[in-house]
């Protein structure tokens, strides 16, 4: 069993918008800062954002500023907001959880949990 579940993902056309959400299943979710990534084929995962246990501290990456925003509740999920959707963010989305609980980062090998991801497609 994973310990970290993503549900969310589709089709959607461009300009639209969807939201993923990522359940943990036995992480203790509320210790650990939380990252949300992205992996389009033939590509190497990009970081989309971060945010602490307490939601505190985020962090975006620029490609996704103003259009995605992360959120967490702690007795129960990540949520990745995603609007204005563009045909170039068609990739499989990932949380993930870093081995140090507290840690926030951005880079993908301080990441130690992931989920099994969930596609997203957005059409021209």
């Amino acid at each position: 069993q994973e310990e970290l579940v993503e549900s969310g993902g589709g089709t959607v056309q461009a300009g639209g918008s969807l939201t993923l959400s990522c359940t943990p299943s036995k992480l203790d979710f509320e210790d650990y800062s939380m990252g949300w990534f992205r992996q389009a084929p033939g590509k190497e995962r990009e970081f989309l954002a971060v945010i602490s246990r307490i939601s505190g501290t985020i962090y975006y990456a620029d490609s996704v500023k103003g259009r995605f925003t992360i959120s967490r509740d702690n007795a129960d999920k990540l949520y990745l907001q995603m609007n204005t959707l563009k045909p170039e963010d068609t990739a499989v989305y990932y949380c993930a959880a870093p081995f140090r609980p507290k840690f926030i980062t951005t880079t993908p090998s301080d990441f130690y949990y992931w989920g099994q991801g969930t596609q997203v497609t957005v059409s021209s």
